[in-house]
């Protein structure tokens, strides 16, 4: 079908690590006037030893992508995957730091939206092209120099948003060494959430960033990655509730890990 001229955009972003049918399950069946958006080609540039499995894409090539999806200057933007918003954050979080205010995320996915009884559709949405002009920047980005300090510094907390066992360097199943940056503090990204793949209430959050070591004040320099900067950007949307306006590191794991003159902690 073709989608109208509305105002708001819904963007379909099934995608998880090692899941190549996201499209395939899109067409099987979304919310009623979503785009799909592909993580792998839309969401990011080209992967390098260098630069990362997902690295950020150039500004052009976002813009054009977000004018395929529909996206005018003015635009709400509400995203969603199936996965609690592990990966929808992504876009959230790419839209935001290229100057767009008003990107959402539906808390709950896909599972909530069919939980509380409402239909999906079939088959590919080609909505009418956009005319949204993107500029770069708006949200805070580390490069690898910056992680390092900011773990080993004291100058602020590093989180590292994979899985504890990623972190603690007991399994690798993507990238060439194990462990975490050396100072970063885990934080799996799954924790913020609750059974029913919605983000934690308010206090609960909060108790928990508090426990890892992030100040109630807000005053404290705080970045996240993760194995390539997806999930990662998850985490930064559960501080945002909190008012943390928290740094992406963007090259993430992948990054760091290839190379090798970066050094790499392993345990708890």
């Amino acid at each position: 079908m073709v989608a109208g001229t509305g105002d708001l955009v819904l963007l379909d972003v099934r995608w998880a690590l090692g899941v190549t049918d996201g499209h395939d399950q899109y067409l099987a069946g979304h919310l009623p006037g979503a785009v799909f958006v592909d993580l792998e080609t839309e969401l990011a540039a080209p992967p390098s030893p260098a630069r990362g499995r997902h690295p950020l894409p150039d500004l052009a090539d976002l813009e054009a992508a977000a004018r395929r999806w529909g996206v005018r200057a003015g635009s709400r933007v509400v995203a969603y995957d199936a996965v609690g918003a592990t990966s929808a954050a992504r876009v959230w979080w790419l839209l935001r730091w290229a100057g767009l205010a008003d990107v959402r995320l539906l808390d709950g996915g896909l599972g909530a939206w069919t939980g509380a009884g409402f239909a999906l559709e079939q088959g590919e949405v080609v909505p009418v092209r956009g005319d949204v002009v993107l500029s770069e920047g708006e949200l805070l980005t580390l490069t690898p120099d910056d992680a390092a300090h900011l773990a080993s510094s004291g100058a602020g907390l590093l989180l590292d948003a994979r899985a504890g066992e990623r972190f603690r360097g007991e399994v690798e199943p993507v990238d060439p060494r194990a462990g975490h940056v050396p100072g970063a503090v885990s934080a799996p990204t799954v924790q913020n959430l609750g059974p029913d793949g919605r983000f934690l209430g308010e206090d609960a959050l909060r108790e928990r960033f508090e426990a890892l070591g992030v100040r109630a004040d807000g005053e404290q320099h705080v970045g996240v990655y993760c194995g390539s900067g997806v999930t990662a950007a998850h985490e930064v949307a559960a501080l945002a509730t909190l008012g943390v306006d928290a740094a992406l590191y963007a090259g993430s794991w992948s990054q760091w890990s290839n190379d090798e003159t970066r050094p790499v902690a392993t345990g708890a």
